[in-house]
């Protein structure tokens, strides 16, 4: 499973790029929760949400 994952990641470098920014910025709202303004939780959850079905979907792939 990872090594199917991170095969995908090799050959899809900008796809890698942008799974990767999405957790960033879900773990940043996460950390700065105040600066975020409203809902930040629900924000930061959402992106990181993003980022784990960015890394499930080169499972489903084929």
């Amino acid at each position: 499973m990872y090594k199917q994952i991170s095969q995908y990641f090799k050959n899809h470098v900008y796809y890698n790029s942008a799974v990767h920014i999405l957790v960033g910025i879900g773990v940043g709202i996460l950390l700065t929760y105040p600066l975020a303004g409203a809902h930040p939780v629900r924000w930061g959850l959402g992106f990181l949400a993003l980022g784990i079905l960015g890394h499930l979907c080169p499972l489903v792939k084929k």
